[in-house]
């Protein structure tokens, strides 16, 4: 698994999450809970990983729906 992004915004990693799932992409968030154990306060960023062998895939599709991501 590789890292795609980190977030705070839930919306948004729900949103890409749904995007990725409709390519066929497996998505797992990372420190899911650790963040909302630390409550609003943002310390802890939730992580998406995909399979290396899906993440330029991943990184197209998020790019064709208009999503700027860190550069690989």
């Amino acid at each position: 698994m590789v890292e795609l992004l980190r977030t705070n915004d839930v919306v948004r990693l729900s949103w890409l999450t749904a995007l990725l799932a409709d390519a066929g992409i497996v998505v797992i968030v990372l420190d899911h809970h650790a963040s909302l154990m630390e409550g609003s306060i943002g310390a802890i960023q939730r992580r998406m990983m995909v399979e290396a062998g899906d993440l330029q895939a991943a990184r197209r599709v998020l790019a064709s729906a208009g999503e700027s991501l860190p550069p690989a």
